[in-house]
């Protein structure tokens, strides 16, 4: 099982930078570059999102997990949580985001892991292990 996933993961770290440059490069071929006239920029504008609380509190986190570590974010997620409950469907997601950051920052699943603590029941080492 670890092989099939290391397989994969390796097959993804080839295929996933190709994949990445090849649509920046249609991006870029499709763009106009002749300035966008001002309505076009006032709908575009328009059109953007604000960030949800979910969104804003995995950022915030990820943020504090590169500057600091996994388990101050961690501690920061479940204090959020337990401020805010509506903030609890997404707790999963968010433990996951920060256990693949942990990953990315540690460059290793095994020192990552090793902040691993029951927020969000499992979710920080299910994040870990499929980064790592």
């Amino acid at each position: 099982m670890n092989q099939a996933l290391r397989h994969i993961g390796r097959t993804l770290a080839i295929a996933l930078p190709v994949v990445l440059v090849l649509s920046g490069t249609l991006a870029v071929s499709r763009v106009s570059w002749v300035g966008p006239a001002d309505d076009q920029m006032e709908t575009a504008s328009a059109e953007q999102q604000p960030l949800t609380p979910e969104d804003t509190l995995r950022d915030r986190l990820l943020l504090t997990l590169r500057q600091q570590d996994p388990s101050a974010a961690l501690t920061g997620l479940q204090e959020a949580v337990t401020r805010d409950p509506s903030l609890a469907p997404h707790c999963a997601e968010i433990a996951q985001a920060l256990g693949a950051a942990a990953v990315e920052k540690y460059g290793s699943s095994r020192r990552a892991q090793q902040h691993s603590r029951p927020v969000c029941d499992t979710s920080f080492a299910a994040g870990v292990a499929a980064a790592g």
